[in-house]
């Protein structure tokens, strides 16, 4: 396992983080076991969010008796002063820990949500006051706009970003990571197999584990899961292998999807996951994970072209900022079927 500097925060972190989003969906006992066995074999990041169901709460009830051997790190998506204040309370009860190593204003996409989170009244004043009680020792921010991301951290209150960074989403590369490296932040990239979508496996792995970010948080629910993310890390990435996938994230990221979810669609196709996946799933095919999300939503897919309101001017890509060609990339879809 490969450890470096968290930046200006200094603690030693792990190359590979535990992402605890999806250990809800799991019994407890499953939880557990790849939790002490992520401990016991080097993994020393645990990421988790207050908004993610229970995940704190399991974190507190396997892992808080050995609270001195990892990083903590959760999230508030509040925007306002005390909504966040309580929720930082919850989350330190819930995790049974008496300080947060961590704490993120989460899923930060709007610079309107920016500004009511920096405000007077504002969630960063929760995190501040919590930092300097004691309970919360250092401040970073998450959100799916790198080219935003690297406009806010400009101020300086920051001390890390979690952002997008796999074979799909290469765009914190240029976008984000050289001001990051210029202020020495603490850099977290997340999502390596863009939820379950990339394959293969070692190679979604190691395409962030080649670029110059301190910790990816892969999501992880079982012993088999740390097993197969640790084998993905055992050796390091030379120049050769580098360029390779550096111009295999050139192809999957085509799309040019950054998921900041701007887009909204009255049938409920969820957009970006079809954005994101359809070069991969035009080049390699689907994780079992991915293939299960184009039969859940093969009936809203299918119906994209029939549906009336969006026959002159689709309505999700009015709101795009990038000004995608999102109909088509959905229809392209259908059509697969």
């Amino acid at each position: 396992m490969r450890y470096r500097p968290f930046g200006k925060i200094g603690y030693n972190v792990s190359s590979l983080g535990f992402g605890a989003m999806n250990l809800p969906g799991v019994p407890l006992e499953q939880a557990r076991e790849a939790l002490n066995y992520a401990l016991d074999h080097g993994i020393n990041y645990i990421d988790t969010a207050a908004g993610y169901r229970n995940s704190e709460e399991i974190i507190g009830e396997t892992i808080s008796h050995r609270r001195d051997e990892y990083f903590l790190a959760t999230k508030t998506n509040k925007r306002d002063y005390a909504s966040a204040k309580a929720e930082i309370e919850r989350s330190l009860t819930r995790m049974k820990t008496d300080v947060i190593d961590l704490l993120q204003i989460h899923y930060v996409n709007y610079v309107h949500e920016f500004k009511a989170a920096m405000e007077e009244d504002g969630a960063y004043r929760a995190a501040l006051e919590a930092k300097e009680a004691g309970k919360v020792r250092h401040i970073g921010i998450t959100g799916h706009r790198p080219e935003l991301l690297a406009k806010w951290i400009r101020n300086g209150r920051f001390e890390q970003v979690l952002f997008h960074l796999n074979l799909a989403q290469p765009f914190a590369l240029n976008e984000l990571i050289p001001e990051m490296v210029e202020r020495d932040m603490a850099r977290v990239a997340m999502k390596p197999l863009s939820g379950g979508f990339i394959r293969p496996v070692d190679k979604a792995i190691r395409y962030p584990y080649s670029q110059d970010v301190h910790v990816i948080i892969s999501g992880m629910v079982s012993v088999d899961e740390v097993k197969q993310n640790i084998a993905a890390m055992e050796r390091e990435v030379d120049e050769e292998e580098r360029r390779e996938l550096e111009r295999l994230a050139q192809k999957l990221g085509a799309h040019n999807c950054r998921r900041c979810n701007y887009c909204s669609c009255p049938l409920g196709i969820p957009i970006p996951d079809v954005m994101i996946s359809s070069v991969v799933r035009r080049e390699f095919g689907l994780l079992a994970k991915g293939d299960g999300f184009y039969e859940k939503h093969k009936e809203k897919i299918m119906s994209c072209a029939d549906y009336e309101p969006c026959k002159e001017t689709p309505l999700c890509q009015k709101q795009c900022p990038y000004h995608l060609p999102m109909q088509s990339v959905v229809q392209a879809a259908a059509a697969s079927y």
